[in-house]
């Protein structure tokens, strides 16, 4: 079906073309209201009349006899009122559309980099906010059609391979690998860091080891393997723990690209972009200089011929783009990361191996801060794993979901509780700007009231048991919408927006734009509920309010899935 959005803006950018032929692009957007509220300002700006005086030349073009009625307010905004007939035609079309109005695209490929964890430790708190952001991401972009590439580009390279290896060696393998296996990556890595800062000998034999590991020399390689696999797998454990969607094949380390450097310095070179500089090798890129204003270098080559992540990084972006022909590369990782990746980009461009055409992009995000508001961290400073916050989400969970129901068996209740905690732990982070910082408060997040993962959860299983309690059949094909009541009307029209607020996060790459959607849906449907009885009504109101009531089920599930989120169907 075509969407209310789609139809929408193919009429006003219809409008607008013939008003001003060959109007700015930048007029043409993916999010309605930005279109209407700085279209007719920038148009009128260009023809230099007043903004109202445009907005009536547009309006007098604009078609929509049969969708809306259409007046010009304030400064020279249109605004829409949908009639009830296209309503009802809109929200026919979503009963039988197992996509609610959201159209699927095919042909693009998008290479998502996300999570990236470091080998032989354990994920933190800190690799929050690129997985679960990453991970919604890479969902919104399936489900629009597009090929996706997850990329965890996970720390598996570098010199302290070689005191991990050693301590590997003291342990013996077995002892080892049954350390590590259990998940206790932390503790593996700080007795090796500790070792290397106590013992000159080990310290020696660490830094032999790394010439032999970067030598390829066979032995090392093989315990360095196990290093990875052990880690891969626990990494594999977090991910199922979180619902997220990466797996081993995703992980794609800085190791992959270890062959292909060499020939990034050649061909830098030959492209005559390298410099020397205090016996490094570094790309001066345009516009890029420090606080002194001088050029500010991307070290490509240490001065002592070791790589550093410059190297890696434009080596994976070549491979990117020559190998898996990515139309599309999102890099979810932190905000302080930002000028590495521009200037990474920049050089790439510079050096043909990133083309205008591909849309290469640094999804940059915020901390995650504790209730004093500075960085997220146990009471005696140590970082919080990731599967410890999962755990205590879940404890919370289980602890509410006690209070609140005794008929529920102790194996389901946790099921449910495990389904809230992700719920609670994704949401708070999906709902923030993800260039801002925030709170990171479970009492809040757990709640069954507010802007929360479980508020949106218990608003579909509410959804779900009116059905439960149904009576009769009920024919969603012979449903219409009369729309009489005011909170009627204002649910249908939560429901139509649907595709554009999906394309609004997808344009922004702001999974908190569909989860701000979502939450505004759900309180829409609770002064539907409040205001329109469901199954005391006569018919064909009835039917009109189940149908209202089926739709908004399947948006906050759809919705919440592409978060990450399931949906339960009781709580």
């Amino acid at each position: 079906m075509t969407s209310t959005y789609d139809v929408l803006l193919s009429r006003l950018t219809s409008a607008f073309d013939t008003v001003s032929e060959g109007a700015d692009p930048a007029l043409r957007t993916s999010d309605r209201s930005d279109y209407q509220a700085n279209g007719v300002m920038a148009l009128a700006k260009s023809r230099g009349e007043n903004p109202r005086d445009t907005a009536r030349l547009v309006l007098a073009r604009l078609d929509l006899a049969g969708i809306a009625e259409v007046e010009v307010a304030g400064p020279g905004f249109l605004n829409l009122t949908l009639t009830t007939d296209f309503l009802n035609d809109q929200l026919r079309a979503l009963l039988g559309d197992e996509r609610l109005g959201v159209a699927r695209r095919s042909g693009r490929v998008a290479v998502i980099d996300y999570s990236a964890p470091n080998v032989a430790k354990e994920m933190h708190v800190g690799h929050l906010r690129s997985t679960v952001i990453g991970d919604a991401l890479a969902r919104m972009y399936r489900f629009r059609g597009d090929t996706v590439i997850a990329r965890n580009h996970v720390g598996d390279w570098g010199t302290p391979f070689g005191m991990l290896i050693e301590h590997l060696l003291d342990l013996g393998e077995d002892e080892a690998i049954a350390s590590l296996s259990i998940g206790d990556l932390d503790s593996f890595y700080r007795a090796a860091r500790q070792k290397f800062e106590s013992d000159d000998a080990f310290k020696e034999r660490s830094r032999a080891r790394v010439v032999l590991l970067q030598g390829g020399d066979r032995e090392t390689r093989r315990l360095w393997q196990i290093l990875v696999d052990e880690s891969v797998a626990y990494f594999a454990e977090v991910y199922r723990a979180l619902d997220v969607t990466l797996t081993p094949a995703d992980v794609v380390g800085e190791s992959y690209y270890n062959d292909m450097l060499e020939g990034v310095v050649r061909d830098l070179d030959a492209a005559g972009l390298l410099v020397e500089s205090g016996g490094a090798l570094c790309v001066f890129p345009e516009g890029f200089t420090n606080r002194d204003g001088e050029p500010l270098p991307l070290i490509v080559q240490k001065s002592d011929e070791g790589f550093g992540y410059a190297a890696t990084d434009l080596a994976a972006v070549r491979d990117r783009v020559s190998n898996l022909r990515a139309d599309e590369m999102l890099y979810v990782v932190g905000a302080p990361q930002g000028q590495h990746f521009e200037m990474v980009f920049a050089v790439a461009r510079a050096a043909g191996w990133l083309p205008d055409s591909v849309r290469c992009e640094h999804v940059a995000f915020g901390n995650v801060l504790g209730p004093d508001r500075k960085m997220f961290k146990t009471r005696s400073g140590e970082t919080i794993k990731l599967v410890s916050l999962l755990e205590e989400a879940t404890q919370r969970a289980d602890a509410a979901l006690a209070l609140r129901s005794s008929n529920m068996s102790e194996d389901d209740r946790h099921h449910l509780a495990t389904q809230i905690a992700r719920a609670a732990v994704k949401y708070a982070d999906l709902s923030t700007d993800r260039q801002r910082d925030y709170v990171f408060d479970l009492d809040r997040m757990i709640a069954f009231e507010g802007d929360t993962g479980p508020y949106l959860q218990y608003a579909h299983a509410r959804l779900r048991s009116i059905f439960r309690r149904l009576e009769s059949p009920w024919d969603p094909s012979t449903t219409s919408f009369a729309l009489a009541d005011p909170a009627e009307r204002e649910l249908a029209l939560g429901l139509v927006a649907f595709p554009e607020a999906l394309a609004a996060a997808l344009a922004s790459l702001q999974p908190h734009r569909l989860s701000g959607y979502l939450f505004d849906l759900a309180q829409r449907f609770t002064s539907f509920y409040e205001a329109c009885p469901v199954l005391a009504a006569a018919e064909p109101t009835r039917s009109e309010r189940l149908g209202l009531c089926e739709l908004t089920s399947r948006t906050l599930a759809l919705g919440l899935s592409l978060l990450g989120i399931e949906a339960p169907s009781q709580m």
